[in-house]
């Protein structure tokens, strides 16, 4: 679909509003209307017209009081939080301030309503979700937040109420802007007025989609998760880059179902391979999808916030994937593992946790190809040994000396964890280039990464793990070290009667897995595979640290725990 504008006339009141000499010379240069952003007028200086890719100074004569008195006096009023427009457009004209409270400065912002912006994410607004856009200024994300309100209530038919803070989304006066379709748009007095405003609309007006701009306050992310809980698809924006900025941020955070604190039991925290204090998710997040914005035609999108986040906070790379729009309107997609910012912030607030992402992070591997299936199979394996070295990789290791482990997508905590337990001569190094040896995940390799392929063809071996568990580990470094005598046993997991390392964890991911689909409500119990007495024990447990309820039930060897709400 291409992009078309609402209402072309729109920039012409803009450019009605603004002096005469600055009007002059916009119309005079060379770049297109089209790509005009915004036009900054400070007393004292130059004016100077702002467009997507340059800045230019529109001539040599200085902005008087006078010239900003032109532009006030052809607008609407200013607000509290100093933003005022013209009635019926979309542009949005924001003031500077002297400590007497006279205006030295304007922004003036240039407002669009465009047709087909909402291309790259529309597969997700016809879902139903709950929609969270992050993006820095500039990117378009009221464009895309306005557009996404004008399809759900004139071609989805939904009944859909604007939260207006600013005047922004539907523009300035009391008639919307043709740019919002059959949408309703609610004013907001002041901006701390907001959550009431949006709870209001909630009660009064029965919608099934809320739209909010800016959601920035502790207040405004409560008042959104009463929204949601009352089943009402949020589509909003928020103050943030990407999603590892919002949570760390205290006031935001709880958009994505917020971060605490927990102090883990010994058997725990030698199952994770973490130490005893690690941060894990609070609730459910309030959005249920994330689109963090990186230009107009460009976006990464998490389609599930509750994984991303948990993964996050294992030190993992979060599922996502990138979209761009083609100039001929055809959306790519393509998956992603993206670089963790944030993950030092996150390990502090945990008590010093150390990154448990080790190298995997920053790497930007890349699904859109997909290897072989035969390039993970590796060499059949005994029933106590993990899969050898990838087949490309054909360098042989030595017995004796000291091995320099790169892990690629590896826990570093973990990894060290099980090299210390069976006491292997082996260091973990943080350059691909100083390892004797590399290992990765299975789903790493698949993707056939351009780093893994550069270290097989300079000879560096490749192993390749299951999943990311210490078990695994253990049992690829005895591989390795050609540990024959290796086995669960030996593995101090805290393990009784028969539940040894391997079955403990099998167990665990179980439950782990049926406490996410209880908690984001895709089943309402769940009974988990019969178990010993010690297992259900660790199970019931998680549950309780998940604030969820749990009840062991059946007889005998068929005893079992169901996870509920």
């Amino acid at each position: 679909m291409s992009e078309q504008s609402h209402g072309p006339h729109d920039i012409e009141l803009l450019l009605a509003a603004l002096p005469t000499h600055i009007t002059t010379a916009i119309r005079a240069s060379e770049e297109e209307l089209d790509d005009l952003l915004e036009v900054v007028m400070d007393l004292g200086r130059l004016p100077e017209a702002r467009y997507r890719t340059q800045e230019r100074f529109l001539g040599d004569r200085e902005i008087t009081l006078a010239d900003i008195d032109t532009v006030i006096t052809h607008i609407g009023e200013f607000g509290e939080d100093n933003r005022a427009g013209i009635p019926r457009t979309l542009h949005r004209i924001s003031a500077i301030r002297n400590r007497k409270g006279v205006v030295i400065g304007l922004t003036c912002r240039v407002g669009r309503a465009i047709f087909g912006t909402v291309a790259i994410i529309r597969d997700l607004v016809e879902t139903g979700s709950s929609i969270l856009l992050l993006g820095k200024p500039g990117t378009g994300k009221t464009t895309l937040l306005r557009e996404t309100a004008r399809v759900l209530a004139e071609e989805l038919r939904k009944r859909v109420v604007i939260v207006d803070t600013s005047n922004e989304i539907a523009g300035d006066g009391d008639i919307p802007h043709p740019g919002i379709g059959r949408a309703r748009r609610m004013q907001v007095p002041r901006p701390a007025e907001q959550h009431a405003v949006m709870i209001e609309a909630v009660e009064n007006h029965m919608p099934e989609v809320i739209v909010i701009d800016e959601i920035g306050t502790e207040l405004e992310a409560m008042a959104a998760r009463t929204i949601a809980e009352r089943g009402v698809q949020l589509v909003g924006t928020a103050h943030g880059n990407t999603l590892d900025n919002l949570m760390v941020n205290p006031t935001l955070s709880d958009l994505v179902g917020g971060i605490q604190a927990v102090t883990l039991g010994d058997e725990e925290a030698r199952r994770r391979g973490t130490q005893k204090t690690v941060l894990e998710r609070k609730a459910p997040p309030t959005f249920d999808v994330l689109v963090e914005i990186q230009s107009w035609d460009r976006v990464t999108v998490y389609a599930d916030v509750a994984s991303a986040v948990d993964a996050i906070l294992r030190g993992e790379s979060p599922p996502a994937e990138e979209r761009s729009r083609g100039a001929d309107g055809h959306v790519q997609t393509e998956s992603v593992a993206r670089e963790l910012i944030n993950a030092p912030a996150l390990a502090r607030r945990s008590g010093g946790q150390r990154d448990r992402g080790g190298e995997r992070m920053g790497m930007g591997i890349r699904t859109s190809r997909p290897a072989p299936a035969d390039l993970v199979a590796g060499p059949r394996r005994s029933d106590r040994l993990a899969p050898g070295p990838s087949p490309a990789a054909s360098a042989s290791v030595p017995d004796a000396s000291t091995q320099r482990i790169f892990p690629f997508g590896v826990s570093r905590n973990r990894l060290e964890t099980a090299i210390e337990r069976l006491r292997v001569p082996a260091v973990i190094v943080r350059e691909m280039k100083d390892a004797t040896l590399v290992m990765t995940l299975k789903n790493y390799y698949r993707q056939s990464a351009q780093r893994l392929r550069q270290a097989e063809e300079q000879g560096v071996p490749v192993y390749v793990l299951r999943n990311n568990t210490i078990t695994q580990m253990e049992r690829q470094l005895a591989t390795v070290f050609h540990l024959r005598e290796f086995d669960s046993d030996e593995a101090p997991s805290g393990a009784r009667r028969g539940d040894d390392s391997s079955v403990v964890e099998e167990a665990m991911l179980e439950v782990e897995s049926a406490i996410s689909q209880v908690m984001n409500g895709q089943q309402l119990a769940i009974e988990l595979a019969p178990r010993s007495s010690y297992i259900r024990k660790l199970q019931h447990q998680m549950a309780d640290r998940y604030n969820l309820r749990s009840e062991s039930r059946g007889e005998d060897t068929n005893r079992r725990v169901k996870i509920f709400r």
